[in-house]
């Protein structure tokens, strides 16, 4: 009895120190209330360890009750408590400060995108032939086209992934064509994928953390350590993260890992992921793939917004109601090859584009 009595106490003092923080996370409501049902079966038990004089008629009832709390309440275990604790309360700070992504990143600057004669050959099958596109500062453009068009292909080859088997890829004259992903991103290129790419056993305001990395200038050492510099950086990151988190609408759900989130946020995530390059160019592959009617005016929004912001955006989709609707200017693939380009309400109307998707009349 003294020994379940004396775990009844540590239960009871760990559910008080999970219901504050849930408090002060997301304050007192019914919505809430689940924060609260540790607590209460805790006291409960401590309670019941005073009168109780032998456990070998509830012990069953006793350890059946605590093996329901761990389940619910303790997924991850001890260790995953206190962490998630602790990721909570600095979340939590983060969030008071409501700063607006505009004062922590600069104006990207306005790069022109320009594609002439890219031509992409695997053996002898042409995956591009002989493309050209111009990409105007501060626009939506959009790039469509039936499945197998070369759409992806085109987004790889601006990415990096792949090294055009002719033509070139400029940034404001500056070619960048054959360099690695990694120098494209770092000349102000971002991208989303196809099928959603992301750190599933990390937080959501984490995974947006990770695309912050060139803000970091501590090193191994003081990382390791946890220097006040490290610290300092970690906090500002932080603070950055949920101001990006905010512009894509997903603050609320900061703390919860990404495998845990719907499909619509898991795509909404990815996006703010790469606007934490503060890039200059975002190029979206099919983001609106498998959402909900809800989930693409969401998207939607998003999209506007960062153009607003004054970033560049090259959408790949198949909604078109949605690329009708953003795109100041749309390009169409078929087989490798731009068949039109221009305004939305040209597009819609041109034959070609109409017999690549519909087929040519018998």
């Amino acid at each position: 009895v003294g020994t379940f009595r004396a775990v009844a106490a540590a239960g009871l003092v760990a559910a008080l120190i999970y219901a504050i923080v849930m408090a002060r996370a997301e304050g007192v409501s019914l919505k809430n209330v689940q924060s609260f049902i540790p607590l209460a079966v805790m006291c409960g038990l401590l309670i019941f360890s005073f009168y109780v004089r032998s456990l070998n008629e509830h012990r069953l009832a006793i350890f059946g009750l605590l093996i329901l709390l761990v389940v619910f309440y303790l997924p991850n275990g001890v260790v995953g408590l206190f962490r998630w604790l602790f990721t909570t309360e600095v979340a939590r700070t983060a969030s008071s400060k409501k700063t607006d992504v505009k004062q922590l990143s600069t104006k990207p600057a306005a790069l022109s995108l320009k594609i002439a004669g890219i031509s992409m050959r695997f053996g002898g099958l042409a995956a591009l032939n002989n493309v050209s596109i111009e990409v105007k500062p501060g626009t939506i453009h959009g790039l469509i086209g039936p499945n197998g068009s070369g759409k992806s292909t085109m987004m790889n080859v601006l990415t990096g992934v792949y090294v055009p088997s002719e033509g070139a890829v400029r940034l404001n004259d500056r070619e960048i064509h054959g360099r690695s992903s990694a120098q494209i991103a770092s000349a102000g290129v971002a991208r989303t994928f196809q099928n959603v790419q992301l750190f599933w056993e990390m937080s959501a305001v984490e995974n947006v953390m990770v695309g912050l990395h060139r803000e970091f200038s501590t090193g191994l050492f003081g990382l390791a350590v946890g220097t006040p510099g490290s610290i300092r950086e970690e906090q500002a990151a932080r603070v950055h993260a949920m101001a990006l988190l905010r512009m894509v609408g997903l603050e609320q759900v900061a703390n919860s890992e990404a495998r845990d989130l719907p499909y619509g946020k898991q795509r909404l995530l990815e996006i703010a992921r790469a606007m934490a390059l503060s890039p200059s160019i975002l190029l979206l592959d099919e983001p609106a793939a498998g959402l909900t009617a809800p989930d693409v005016d969401a998207l939607c929004a998003v999209l506007e917004g960062i153009k607003s912001f004054g970033v560049t955006i090259v959408l790949i989709e198949h909604h078109m109601d949605m690329v009708m609707q953003l795109c100041d200017t749309i390009s169409v693939l078929d087989f490798g090859e731009k068949i039109a380009e221009g305004r939305a309400s040209e597009v819609r109307t041109n034959p070609k584009v109409i017999s690549a998707y519909l087929g040519a009349p018998a």
